[in-house]
């Protein structure tokens, strides 16, 4: 039977559709706008809002992978977000598919970020981190109900490359390749980790494979003992060759500025992911499936390279 990524097109799904070939031989991509990855994918045009077109694009299919990104926005997430899980939801019951959600840490408790496990409690700060929580936990209370097979696979921030929209490369990243100062939100002295994207593709598909993976939550490959925002400031600029300035923006600062640029506009209900420690810790993945994360180094290196590659630096 086949597998199917809904929401295919972004960066996990990109990569997870390449990951998927070490497993099946035919890989569905259900989006808005389709492209093949593998030679032999199927492509499925559907909108994940639609009950109808989310059943006909899992009929059929074993494991489905949710890795829809929405626009980032608050207002688009309450709408929007509920209403997909539902969809999918109903579609993994009706078809027997199993369920992969790929899922971020917003739920989690913000005094619990400086060390966050799969076992931190569930307590979000923000609007758009109170819509991951009911969401996560409308899927969960299915598995544990045995109506639904499903897990949660959940990242931290992302870098690397083909993620070109990830916070380090709006505001690093392109700012050096203009010629400009970096921006970093927050206080750049305390460590922030981030997931390479490839390794949580790999990971991902790793889980839907196995055959002790759900009904849980597991934290995906993310390298240990997390870079500062400065070093991870300096590290690009290294690999970028030119000099590591930087300004810091305040919350005032990010407010005042999202009257111009929309994705600021939704920052300052997640800046307490900025002013303290971040710190991912995704041991249970590891001991359980042997898999490293890729050092920080080789991940800005190989980050910095695909950009220059995407804008014939």
């Amino acid at each position: 039977m086949k597998q199917v990524i809904l929401g295919a097109g972004g960066s996990i799904g990109n990569g997870l559709a390449k990951e998927l070939k070490k497993y099946k031989t035919n890989i569905r991509l259900v989006s808005r706008n389709p492209k093949k990855l593998n030679e032999d994918d199927e492509l499925v045009v559907a909108n994940l809002l639609g009950k109808a077109a989310v059943s006909e694009a899992i009929k059929g299919c074993e494991v489905a992978y949710l890795v829809a990104g929405l626009k980032y926005n608050a207002d688009t997430w309450e709408r929007q977000w509920p209403v997909i899980m539902q969809n999918v939801i109903d579609a993994c019951r009706q078809h027997n598919c199993k369920l992969v959600f790929f899922d971020n840490v917003y739920m989690y408790d913000p005094a619990m970020i400086g060390h966050m496990t799969e076992e931190c409690p569930v307590n979000p700060s923000s609007r758009k981190g109170k819509v991951r929580a009911a969401i996560a936990k409308k899927l969960m209370d299915e598995a544990v109900t045995g109506k639904l097979t499903a897990l949660i696979a959940r990242a931290a921030d992302f870098y690397g490359p083909g993620e070109v929209n990830s916070i380090l490369s709006e505001t690093v990243v392109k700012n050096f390749a203009k010629g400009k100062k970096a921006n970093w939100m927050g206080d750049p002295a305390v460590p922030h980790s981030f997931t390479y994207v490839p390794d949580a593709a790999k990971a991902t598909a790793m889980l839907g494979n196995s055959k002790d993976g759900w009904g849980q939550v597991w934290h995906l490959p993310t390298a240990a003992r997390p870079l500062s925002g400065l070093e991870w400031i300096e590290n690009i600029a290294s690999e970028m060759g030119v000099k590591p300035k930087y300004t810091v923006l305040s919350k005032s600062m990010i407010r005042m500025l999202g009257w111009f640029i929309p994705f600021l506009r939704e920052m300052p209900e997640m800046m307490y992911q900025y002013d303290r420690p971040y710190v991912f810790d995704s041991t249970k993945f590891e001991k359980r499936f042997s898999l490293k994360a890729t050092p920080y180094v080789v991940g800005i290196r190989e980050m910095v390279n695909d950009y220059k590659k995407q804008v014939n630096i």
